[in-house]
């Protein structure tokens, strides 16, 4: 029977560890979204004219969508704009817990 020097086999553990380790910290993909940011920008300042304070992409209820926060005439909106089809799934004043 041969008999593995202890040097690679050393080294064989480590390039497992690092590849399993690399592997579950790596990111997770991005999702295959069919509009932009910027077109779903212009989707939602359609809806409500105002200022943009703040936007995401957001993965809610299983779905991607952006999200808009809006400043206009002092009161803060939030619209949400499907990523897959570009539909408005959300148009309301934002309350302040939901800005904080």
């Amino acid at each position: 029977m041969k008999k593995i020097p202890k040097l690679a086999l050393l080294a064989t553990s480590v390039g497992c560890i690092a590849a399993f380790v690399g592997g579950a910290l790596a990111a997770p993909a991005s999702p295959h979204i069919k509009i932009s940011m910027d077109q779903a920008r212009t989707k939602a300042l359609e809806v409500v004219p105002g200022n943009v304070i703040d936007a995401e992409l957001e993965k809610e209820n299983g779905a991607w969508r952006y999200s808009f926060d809006i400043k206009l005439n002092g009161e803060m909106h939030e619209v949400g704009i499907d990523a897959d089809s570009g539909k408005i799934v959300e148009n309301a004043l934002a309350t302040p817990s939901k800005r904080d």
